[in-house]
């Protein structure tokens, strides 16, 4: 989109209030759009230089002044390529339009902590620190909920199945069926494991308690 040039009359002065700190720098004539288009991991954002230069210690701020020391590359259309992660790109240059944290479903701060600190825009990374600390204190005020599972397996299998237990599952009770079969030539007797997991969530919806047959295993395995 082609800039309209200074009315030499000085009637665009009364809209120099509403510029940046970035744009009231720029010198005159320096030929600097507006607009800055940047390809940030392979995605585009179309913003304004005036967004980009909210802070003026950031990155960003530096990218827009066409600072010789910062090295940036561009890409055939014209975008600066920066090579981070588009997903928590969108929050941060959000942030810098208006003001707010607005995070999608499926997003974390850290996530968000991680490109403010890259970008270096101070006042983002206050805020993200603060976000977390309020979100772990009150998760630290929850009641630790747990999801209980029962498996069957032989006795060959126990080593391997306590082994290769992941993704937070834990060990609880191993309760002998009171039974053995012929396999071959030798018997295999049958046992019933029981494992939990920790919910630091309460919005995945599963019974956090155990079942009664859990609960009916594990009096049997204590009498044992």
């Amino acid at each position: 989109m082609a800039e309209k040039s200074p009315d030499p009359s000085g009637s665009n002065a009364r809209r120099c209030p509403a510029l940046s700190l970035g744009e009231r720098l720029l010198p005159s004539g320096s030929g600097l759009s507006k607009w800055v288009r940047l390809n940030v991991g392979g995605t585009y954002f179309l913003t304004t230089r005036q967004t980009l230069c909210r802070d003026p210690k950031s990155f960003l701020y530096r990218l827009c002044q066409a600072d010789p020391d910062l090295d940036s590359d561009k890409d055939e259309t014209g975008a600066y390529l920066i090579d981070r992660d588009p997903t928590y790109f969108g929050p941060v240059l959000n942030y810098l339009r208006h003001g707010k944290l607005v995070l999608n479903r499926g997003l974390a701060e850290e996530g968000v902590l991680e490109e403010a600190e890259f970008y270096n825009i101070t006042s983002l990374i206050k805020l993200v620190k603060d976000k977390i600390r309020e979100r772990d204190c009150k998760m630290a005020q929850l009641p630790v909920k747990h999801v209980y599972r029962v498996l069957q397996c032989q006795e060959e299998e126990l080593t391997q199945m306590v082994s290769t237990m992941s993704d937070g599952w834990k060990f609880e009770q191993l309760v002998s069926i009171g039974s053995s079969y012929n396999y071959g030539n030798e018997d295999q007797a049958e046992f019933l494991c029981v494992v939990s997991k920790e919910l630091h969530n309460q919005s995945y919806g599963t019974n956090s308690e155990p079942s009664e047959k859990a609960k009916i295993l594990q009096e049997q395995g204590s009498r044992m």
